[in-house]
C-alpha cells in the first residue's frame, strides 16, 4: 500500500499498528495495573516530604483544588484517546498529525523520569538487604557513619534520667525552692542531635559528606550502582514477556502496599507526639497560600501521582478491549490515588511528631526538607514496631513493588510509543529494544548513585517533571478538545468518540473542564510559577546557575519537542506540496481499535447510534443489521 497525501513516512509505516497488539486479560488487569502506576512512590515518597516542604495542610488544599480541576479530566481524556485509538503515545496523533510533537515530548518526559526513579527503587533494595542484619543499622548511634555528638548524645542520654532523678531529690531535700534550677540543669544535660536513621541516610547510603555539591560528583558507589543494576534487571525481566506478564504481577504489587500502610498507621498514631505531627499536617498555614512554589509543587504532584501527560495511561489505555468503561476506573484510580496520598501522609506525619518529641526539636526542624524524607520517617517508623527487622524488610519490599508498577508504564510508554511509530523497524525487535533502553538508561543513572549523585537526583527531580510537563499537558488539552474535538474536523468529536465506545457522552462536568476550566488553571499555574520562580536548592545548598540552566533545559526540552515538530512537518509538507491544512485534520488511517465500527476518519463515527451499550457495568453490543456488498455476489436472480 502506497503512502497516501498527507501523512509522513513514519506514519506510512505505522500501517500495521494496530495488528498483533497484545490486550490486558481482564479489565481487572488493566485496573490493578493503573492503580499500580499512579498509587507508588510518588504517594508515599513524594507527597510527603512535598507536604512537610510546603506547610503541612497548606499543600492539601492546592492539592485537591487541582485533583479536581485538572487531575480527573486530564486522567479520562488520555486513558479515552488511548482506548478509542488503541495505538501508543505518538502514533496516537494520527488524530491530529500535526500535534505529534506531544506523544514524542510524552515519551522524553517518561525517559528522564525513569532514570532517577530506578535509582529510588535502588534505595528501597539497599534498604530492604540491610534489614536482614541482627540489629537495624539506623538505629546504632556509635558506628563510623554516625556523628560525635550523635554518638555523645546516646550516651549521655542514658544517664540524663539518671541525673535529673538525682538533682531532683537533692533540691527536694533543700529548704529552698531550687526547682528552676533543677530545670536548668536538666535542660543543660540535653544535647540536641539528629536522627540516626538521618545520619544513617546522609552519611552511610549516600555519602553525601564525601562530596561539596553538583559539581563535585566522587566517585561512584557500587553498593548502589549494583542495586540499580538488579533493578533494572528486574525491569527488563519483567517487561520482556508483554503486557501479559506484567498484568499478573499488579494483583500482588498494587494490593500488598496497603496492608503495610495500614499496619505502619496503627503503630504511628500511638507513638507519644504522633498528635502533633498530624496536626501539623492538617492545620493549614494560610499565609503560605499565597507562595507560588505550594501551587505549582501541588500541580506537579498531581500530574506525577496519576501520571498524567507522562503517556503510561494512554499506553496502558491502549491494550484494552474497545468497550471497557473507562469512565468507572478513572474515577476509581483518580480518588483512590488522591486517598492514598494523604492516607501515607498521616503515616509519615505521626512518625515526624514522634521524632520531633524525641530529639527536641520543632516539627519543621526534624529533618532536611527533601526526597530523603520518607527514607529517614518510615525506617524510624519501622525500628518501633516487634520484630522490626521483619516489618523493616516487609516495608521496603513494599517500596520497591510499589516503585516496580510505576516504573514498568514509563519504560513500556518509551518502548511502546517507539514500536508502534517505527513498527518495519521494532515489531519483531521489542524485547531488544527494551534492552536497550534498559542500558542507556542504567548508564545515566550511574551520576545519580555518585557521592555526589543527590545533588544530581533533586536536578532531575525537580526539573524533569516541571515547567515541560505542564506545558505539555497544556498542548495536549488543547489539540484533543479545541483541535480535533472542535476547529479541525466536526464540533464535540472527542465527546462523540467517547460516546461510541461506552453508549454515552462524557457529564457535564468533563466537557466544561476541558474546554475551559483545565487548559486555564494549566495556564495560570505556568504563568504564576514563571512570574515568581523559585530556583533548585536542596537543604542549605545553593545550586550553581549553570546547573539551575541545565534543568530548566531539561524540563523545556519535553515540550519543545510540539513547536519544532509543527515546523519541521510543515517544512516537509511544503517541500512534497501538500496542504498545511491536512496536517491539522485527522491522518486517513485514523479510527478506533475496533475495525468493525462504522468510522469516517474525516468525519467520524455516528454518535447517534452507539455501537456499544453500558448496560450493569458489562458493555454489549448493540445489535444491528449488516448487508455486505461486493462485486463477487452472484446474481441472485439470474435463474429466474
Amino acid at each position: 500500500m502506497g503512502k497516501e497525501k498527507g501523512e509522513s513516512s513514519s506514519e506510512a509505516t505505522s500501517i500495521d499498528a494496530r495488528e498483533d497488539r497484545e490486550q490486558w486479560g481482564g479489565q481487572i488487569e488493566f485496573l490493578l495495573s493503573c492503580i499500580g502506576y499512579c498509587v507508588g512512590l510518588g504517594n508515599v515518597w513524594r507527597f510527603p516530604y512535598l507536604a512537610y516542604r510546603n506547610g503541612g495542610g497548606a499543600f492539601l488544599i492546592p492539592y485537591l483544588i487541582m485533583l479536581v480541576l485538572c487531575g480527573i479530566p486530564l486522567f479520562m481524556m488520555e486513558l479515552s484517546l488511548g482506548q478509542f485509538s488503541g495505538l501508543g503515545t505518538i502514533t496516537a496523533w494520527r488524530a491530529s498529525p500535526i500535534f505529534k510533537g506531544i506523544g514524542f515530548g510524552m515519551v522524553g518526559v517518561s525517559f528522564l523520569v525513569c532514570i532517577y526513579y530506578n535509582v529510588i527503587i535502588a534505595y528501597s533494595l539497599f534498604y530492604l538487604f540491610a534489614s536482614f542484619q541482627a540489629k537495624l543499622p539506623w538505629t546504632e548511634t556509635c558506628r563510623e557513619w554516625n556523628t560525635n555528638a550523635t554518638c555523645a548524645a546516646s550516651l549521655v542520654n542514658k544517664t540524663v534520667e539518671n541525673i535529673t532523678s538525682t538533682i531532683a531529690t537533692t533540691m527536694a531535700m533543700q529548704s529552698t525552692t531550687a526547682s528552676p534550677n533543677a530545670t536548668n540543669t536538666t535542660e543543660a544535660l540535653k544535647i540536641k542531635t539528629v536522627s540516626p536513621s538521618e545520619e544513617y541516610w546522609k552519611y552511610r547510603v549516600l555519602r553525601v559528606d564525601k562530596s561539596t555539591g553538583i559539581d563535585d560528583p566522587g566517585y561512584v558507589l557500587w553498593d548502589l550502582c549494583l542495586c540499580l543494576l538488579l533493578a533494572w534487571i528486574i525491569v527488563f525481566i519483567c517487561l520482556a514477556k508483554g503486557v501479559k506478564s506484567s498484568g499478573k504481577v499488579v494483583y500482588f504489587t498494587a494490593t500488598f502496599p496497603y496492608v503495610i500502610l495500614i499496619i505502619l498507621f496503627i503503630r504511628g498514631i500511638l507513638l507519644d507526639g504522633a498528635i502533633d505531627g498530624i496536626r501539623f499536617y492538617i492545620i493549614p498555614k494560610w499565609e503560605l497560600l499565597g507562595n507560588s512554589a505550594v501551587w505549582k509543587d501541588a500541580a506537579t504532584q498531581i500530574f506525577y501521582s496519576l501520571g498524567v501527560a507522562f503517556g503510561g495511561l494512554l499506553t496502558f489505555a491502549s491494550y484494552n478491549k474497545f468497550n471497557n468503561n473507562l469512565f468507572r476506573d478513572t474515577m476509581i484510580v483518580s480518588i483512590g490515588n488522591c486517598a492514598t496520598s494523604v492516607f501515607a501522609g498521616f503515616v509519615i506525619f505521626s512518625v515526624i511528631g514522634n521524632m520531633a518529641k524525641i530529639n527536641g526539636v520543632d516539627i519543621e526542624d526534624v529533618a532536611d526538607e527533601g526526597p530523603g524524607l520518607a527514607f529517614v520517617a518510615y525506617p524510624q517508623a519501622v525500628s518501633l514496631l516487634p520484630i522490626p527487622q521483619l516489618w523493616s524488610a516487609l516495608f521496603f519490599f513494599m517500596l520497591f513493588t510499589l516503585g516496580l508498577d510505576s516504573q514498568f508504564a514509563m519504560v513500556e510508554t518509551v518502548v511502546t510509543g517507539l514500536v508502534d511509530e517505527f513498527p518495519k523497524f521494532f515489531r519483531n525487535r521489542k524485547t531488544h529494544l527494551m534492552l536497550a533502553v534498559s542500558i542507556v538508561a542504567f548508564l545515566l543513572g550511574i551520576l545519580l548513585v555518585t557521592e555526589g549523585g543527590i545533588y544530581w537526583f533533586n536536578l532531575y527531580e525537580w526539573y524533569s517533571a516541571y515547567f515541560g510537563l505542564l506545558i505539555l499537558s497544556l498542548f495536549m488539552c488543547l489539540a484533543v478538545n479545541w483541535g480535533y474535538g472542535y476547529a479541525f474536523t466536526t464540533k464535540w468529536r472527542f465527546n462523540h468518540d467517547i460516546k461510541l465506545m461506552l453508549g454515552f457522552q462524557p457529564f457535564w462536568y468533563f466537557k466544561i473542564a476541558w474546554m475551559f476550566v483545565t487548559p486555564a488553571m494549566i495556564t495560570f499555574i505556568i504563568l504564576y510559577s514563571g512570574i515568581f520562580y523559585t530556583p533548585i536548592t536542596f537543604g542549605d545548598y545553593k545550586y550553581p546557575k549553570w546547573a539551575e540552566n541545565l534543568g530548566l533545559c531539561m524540563s523545556f526540552s519535553v515540550c519543545a519537542t510540539v513547536p519544532l515538530y509543527m515546523v519541521g512537518r510543515m517544512i516537509v509538507a511544503l517541500i512534497q506540496g501538500q496542504s498545511i491544512r491536512s496536517l491539522f485534520n485527522p491522518s486517513p488511517r485514523w479510527g478506533p481499535s475496533d475495525t468493525s465500527v462504522p468510522y469516517d476518519p474525516k468525519t467520524g463515527g455516528q454518535p447517534d447510534v452507539p455501537i456499544y451499550s453500558i448496560t450493569n457495568g458489562e458493555s454489549e453490543k448493540t445489535a444491528t443489521y449488516e448487508q455486505y456488498v461486493t462485486d463477487d455476489i452472484p446474481d441472485a436472480y439470474s435463474k429466474l
